[in-house]
């Protein structure tokens, strides 16, 4: 657990006792602070029972308060607990900003902030594994993981690697980056901002925080990432806001069988900008690129059998982050991706995917979007089936596929219609694979789930 004596007599309400706000409540105790702790559950109350007062924030006099600490799932657009810190003074934090706050009282250490719509869990995880990889004191959190106040605090010399969405980085005040990344920026997660400019301005705020002098890489293929980059250049100087190099590292991709795809060549590239910016050298990082596993749920490779590649790719909850994975099987020499996809839609079209067609042997739709999506894949794939249940799709693909195809399992859609998030689905794929082919082992090398 990491603690801090920044927090001593201080008076702070933690809103929700999930995984990440019972770590900080904890946190908080242990170093001396007066904590207001509340969750709808009655369980997570009463582990703290005795030891925190338990209350609502929304009916506390919050006056005096150093902060309110709320999960990055509390929505800052609609829930009430924000006028009511507004009418009493008080800051609504996260964990993340505590954690910056705690910094001054821990060894030193440096941080890596990576930041983007796509890619910034398989990069996160990446740049954490090149880190141990190369003996260097390492942990993982923010969106990623174990939370980081329940994890033990580095010793001199290490570094905390942060994936951060955007409501995390909303949560943040003072977290300065030693280096910081942004993987990208496409519409997401509107339902929560004022348009996107909103949400691409709340991915920017992650690099105003850091100081001129810090290094920030930006993948620079899409408009708003490259006005982010333009600003920080302009501000900081060209050799400190870099933009990714892929050419330099595409020969080398094909040795590194968990980062195929040309996704997967952007977060390499982003993961090698950062590492090196800490101080490591090739040397280090490319035999960690040969030996990296990817994470659950992202383009993860659940083994061949019978000639056939099984992957899920679950955690691809919209048709920007699908496109790519049906881009990383090309046709050899003809197409040969048996296509799962469908769940809750995030809108009306398929987007980017509709430019990987030829790549489709076959496409299986299941979910809400099942009928959306068969509707327009009618016609432009060569067999279409409207398989509606996971289960169903799997059994069809299973059967059809012939040696040298790829089941992917790529929904571009949420899981929410029937499933409790992409962790179960991509669970229940692997499953289901598990049971008809033999493969899947469990993945208890890495925790893939979010803190929030």
């Amino acid at each position: 657990m990491i603690t801090s004596a920044a927090f001593a007599g201080k008076k702070y309400a933690v809103l929700g006792l999930a995984r990440s706000g019972m770590a900080v409540a904890e946190s908080l105790l242990a170093s001396g602070a007066h904590v207001t702790a509340w969750d709808r559950q009655e369980e997570p109350r009463a582990v703290l029972e005795g030891r925190a007062t338990i209350a609502d924030p929304l009916t506390t006099d919050l006056a005096g308060f150093d902060g309110v600490v709320v999960s990055p799932g509390v929505p800052l657009n609609t829930h009430p607990i924000v006028q009511v810190a507004r009418n009493a003074g008080v800051p609504i934090i996260g964990d993340i900003e505590l954690f910056s706050q705690a910094r001054t009282d821990l060894p030193e250490s440096r941080v890596v902030g990576i930041t983007g719509t796509n890619g910034k869990s398989t990069t996160t995880a990446l740049v954490h594994h090149i880190l141990r990889c190369a003996e260097i004191p390492v942990r993982m959190g923010g969106n990623i993981g174990l939370p980081i106040f329940a994890q033990a605090p580095l010793p001199a010399g290490g570094i905390y690697v942060l994936e951060l969405s955007s409501y995390q980085i909303d949560l943040t005040h003072t977290l300065d980056c030693d280096v910081a990344g942004l993987t990208n920026i496409t519409p997401d997660h509107l339902d929560r901002y004022d348009g996107f400019a909103a949400y691409t301005a709340s991915k920017a705020r992650l690099f105003a925080m850091q100081g001129a002098g810090r290094f920030a890489a930006f993948g620079c293929a899409d408009g708003p990432t490259c006005e982010i980059a333009d600003r920080e250049r302009a501000r900081r100087g060209a050799e400190r806001a870099v933009c990714l190099d892929l050419d330099a590292l595409s020969p080398m991709q094909a040795a590194w069988p968990s980062l195929q795809g040309p996704h997967n060549l952007q977060n390499a590239a982003m993961a090698v900008a950062l590492v090196e910016a800490l101080g490591v050298t090739p040397d280090q990082w490319q035999p960690a690129m040969e030996s990296f596993r990817g994470l659950p749920h992202r383009m993860e490779r659940l083994g061949e059998a019978r000639g056939v590649l099984y992957i899920n790719d679950s955690k691809a909850t919209n048709p920007e982050s699908t496109a790519p994975a049906l881009a990383a099987f090309p046709p050899a020499p003809g197409p040969r991706i048996h296509w799962i996809a469908g769940g809750l839609p995030k809108g009306e079209d398929l987007g980017d995917c509709m430019d990987y067609l030829g790549n489709i042997k076959a496409a299986y739709t299941i979910g809400e979007a099942g009928p959306l999506f068969a509707d327009l894949l009618e016609g432009r794939v060569p067999t279409l089936h409207r398989s509606e249940l996971m289960v169903e799709a799997v059994r069809q693909a299973v059967e059809a596929a012939e040696p040298g195809d790829v089941v992917l399992f790529s929904p571009a859609c949420a899981s929410f219609d029937q499933f409790r998030d992409y962790e179960t689905r991509g669970d229940t794929f692997r499953q289901l694979i598990g049971a008809m082919t033999g493969l899947c082992p469990d993945r208890a090398d890495l925790q893939g789930k979010s803190a929030a």
